[in-house]
């Protein structure tokens, strides 16, 4: 893919997100068709945003996610600032196709990570954690049908990037993050209803979501600054959303964060 090809298409993509349009797939003439063809569009998105990258997502992290949206594993996107959002947030569902919440772990980076010819490791990466927070995404597609659009126009499409809302920091010690995957999560609805999930949902600990994360981007020569976040996959099944709803969220030790839906 040319580099006025990829612009093109974070062109198309950035202003269908803009307008709170959705569509049925790329144009052909600059459609991706490999991983790399979606991250160098990816890499475009910014200066069409207007906005600078605040921090990083990872979209499926579970077998299950993965085959729904049928992919070959987790994809790595950017999560712009002017999304980003504190505790009792109100968020608007009005263009928002996909309408889940999903309920994460939130690193906030202190080490900067660039490409460097082979891969961090784990000690590496948890060495440069700041902190850690709550989190919940509000993800969406520029796809109408996101399910069929593919590994490479999702990873075009910033792996459905949309809101974040990130609570209260915690410190990084490493008696915390090594109990991160047995960490477990309770999902409130103001209706009501609850549903429970634990760290090892996104991809068996958070830690290694975010060592995966570190790596999928320095591999596509891409970096990690120190500042960023990085948001590692729901630790339950996504959450249906509407207008209306109220979701809050308990994390044990790391914390609660709620949010609003109109």
């Amino acid at each position: 893919m040319t580099p006025t090809e990829a612009m093109a298409a974070a062109r198309v993509l950035a202003s269908a997100w803009r307008r709170g349009e959705h569509i049925e797939a790329l144009p052909a003439s600059c459609r991706p068709m490999s991983r790399a063809d979606g991250y160098a569009i990816q890499d475009e998105w910014p200066e069409e945003v207007g906005a600078p990258v605040a921090g990083w997502k990872i979209a499926a992290t579970s077998e299950a996610g993965q085959r729904h949206i049928q992919v070959s594993g987790p994809l790595a996107g950017p999560v712009f600032a002017h999304r980003v959002r504190g505790d009792a947030a109100q968020v608007s569902l009005e263009h928002v196709g996909m309408k889940v919440a999903e309920c994460e772990v939130v690193f906030r980076m202190s080490g900067r990570f660039a490409p460097r010819g082979r891969s961090f490791s784990r000690d590496e990466v948890m060495a440069a954690i700041a902190a850690v927070h709550p989190g919940i995404e509000i993800p969406d597609s520029r796809f109408r049908k996101f399910e069929d659009a593919g590994e490479s126009q999702l990873i075009a499409d910033c792996a459905c990037m949309n809101e974040m809302l990130i609570g209260a920091a915690m410190p990084a010690d490493a008696d915390r993050m090594n109990a991160l995957p047995s960490l477990v999560v309770r999902a409130t609805k103001g209706t009501g209803e609850v549903r429970d999930g634990i760290g090892a949902n996104a991809l068996g600990d958070p830690v290694e979501a975010l060592v995966w994360l570190v790596n999928e981007l320095v591999s596509h020569g891409r970096t990690l600054d120190a500042g960023q976040f990085v948001t590692t996959g729901t630790c339950l099944t996504p959450i249906p959303i509407t207008g209306g709803d109220t979701l809050s969220v308990d994390y044990g030790w790391l914390g609660r964060l709620s949010a609003r839906f109109d």
